[in-house]
């Protein structure tokens, strides 16, 4: 693993952004149910990653990067379009057999692979979309490999979209798309009609989404004797409701899931040391900007629980859930490398900067169209101090909504069909692993009243009408398993 990175300049040259001569190419690595906390770079004392390390260690780690809904597809829907759910319109998982098939996606709306193409990139995705309609290419992709229906199994036999045409292969699912990914890079590399173009390409990985007992067995059995030091073992606290899957009694099985886990994280990491060393061995390593980030974050036995934001209801914002990983490697382009920045950023602040780097932002009509609340951080990335960045984080999920500063988190909770749930507030540094419920205390009466303001501030700014997610029974639904679904099953069954 690893191959391929140790020839990176450790001194880069800068480059000018808009100039199409040397814009570079992009490859963003989007995994699944990745939390921040599960990469040896941001801090885990266990886990094995050296390629993502390397990464790291050649460019900017955003510490305080979040996630604009906790779970999948919303997350990756702010990604394509710079938006958010209430803007959007996708506030759930899309279970794709289904539901996916009848809810309109982001048809649309204006995606990354649309600028990015009219910019003149050569445009691909592969892995995981979970945006609507996977087997369907998508405006913007000249390349599209994804999958049939689902993103399962994750090994055995794979029914892939090559192209919307059906694909059937057998094997370790994320080692198939490594190849096609590869592919990709070598025929732009060696075509007369794309060499001379920048790329875009999109891969997107799911080895740490559940079930995870598929994991590579020679990854697994490399944390045998791992102690998992960095889970904390606790109670999981009532304040945030009913947790759906918590932590079992048995103490080997939670180890064999830990083990499980954790293989899937040096999966993703094998992984993306191969595209890297494909990515050099065709001599297009220097000039391409490098991202790894994720979806949305995990629980995997913090807090006293498994999952993400739909493990609880009513829905929750952990940090866990919430909190992501962002690395961005460039450094022929000035961005700083093994350096960290701890400005507040998000999905629609990724979108944003990669189109800024490209020069494929969106003129001034379209920019009023989409009315993205990101914002490029490039300028942080080649060191410079970017005054008015925003000191607050807002994030949602259905019918709840998350402001999050430097020491407090308010979470305020909307009625769904009449069933509501009270309002959190959390001291995240007195109460670091929110175990307390601030929200009635009158010392800090303040700061609820500050935070709400900046939620409906935001929302009234950045909410397409027939989107909100504080209207959701005129909404076509994404899962049946929603929370706010659930807990309206669950008051009616009581009543």
């Amino acid at each position: 693993m690893g191959a391929g990175l140790a020839a990176w300049p450790l001194i880069g040259r800068a480059a000018q952004v808009g100039n199409a001569s040397i814009r570079p190419n992009i490859l963003v690595f989007l995994t699944d149910d990745h939390g921040q906390w599960a990469q040896h770079a941001y801090g885990n004392s266990e886990l094995v990653t050296p390629n993502l390390d390397r990464l790291a260690a050649h460019g900017t780690r955003m510490t305080q990067a979040f996630t604009t809904c906790p779970v999948c597809s919303p997350a990756r829907a702010s990604f394509f379009t710079g938006r958010m759910p209430s803007q959007h319109g996708i506030h759930d998982w899309l279970e794709e057999s289904k539901y996916a098939l009848a809810h309109p996606g982001l048809k649309r709306q204006t995606l990354i692979s649309e600028l990015l193409k009219n910019a003149g990139y050569h445009t691909s995705l592969v892995g995981k979309w979970h945006c609507g309609r996977t087997r369907e290419p998508h405006p913007g992709f000249d390349y599209w490999f994804s999958y049939w229906v689902n993103q399962y199994p994750h090994e055995g036999t794979q029914h892939f979209s090559d192209q919307g045409k059906l694909v059937v292969e057998e094997g370790q699912q994320s080692p198939l798309l490594t190849r096609r990914a590869i592919e990709f890079l070598r025929e732009h590399r060696r075509n007369e009609h794309t060499k001379d173009q920048p790329f875009f390409l999109f891969i997107s990985y799911v080895d740490t989404h559940s079930p995870h007992n598929t994991a590579p067995a020679d990854l697994v059995e490399k944390y045998g004797s791992a102690t998992f030091r960095d889970i904390p073992k606790e109670p999981f606290a009532t304040c945030h409701g009913q947790a759906l899957i918590p932590v079992g009694q048995n103490p080997e099985v939670e180890r064999k899931k830990h083990m499980q886990y954790y293989g899937a994280v040096s999966s993703l990491d094998r992984e993306v040391g191969k595209v890297l060393a494909a990515l050099e061995a065709t001599g297009q390593m220097d000039n391409t900007l490098i991202v790894y980030t994720g979806d949305h974050g995990l629980n995997c036995g913090q807090h006293g629980m498994w999952e993400k934001g739909n493990a609880t209801i009513p829905q929750n914002f952990l940090e866990e859930s919430v909190h992501i990983a962002c690395t961005l490697s460039w450094p022929a382009g000035g961005i700083r490398q093994n350096a960290t920045c701890d400005d507040l950023v998000n999905h629609p602040d990724l979108w944003a900067t990669l189109l800024e780097i490209a020069g494929a932002s969106p003129d001034d009509q379209l920019a009023a169209k989409i009315n993205s609340p990101g914002r490029s951080y490039l300028g942080q990335l080649r060191g410079q101090k970017v005054q008015g960045w925003r000191q607050t984080m807002i994030s949602e999920y259905g019918n709840a909504r998350m402001a999050r500063n430097e020491r407090y988190k308010l979470i305020k909770r909307y009625p769904y069909v009449g069933v509501t749930f009270p309002d959190e507030l959390y001291d995240l540094h007195e109460d670091p692993r929110e175990t307390v419920n601030r929200r009635e205390d009158p010392k800090l009466r303040g700061v609820v009243e500050h935070l709400a303001g900046e939620v409906d501030r935001f929302f009234a700014k950045y909410t397409v009408p027939g989107h909100s997610g504080l209207d959701l029974e005129h909404q076509p639904e994404c899962t049946p398993a929603s929370p706010w679904l659930a807990a309206a099953r669950d008051r009616k069954q009581h009543s």
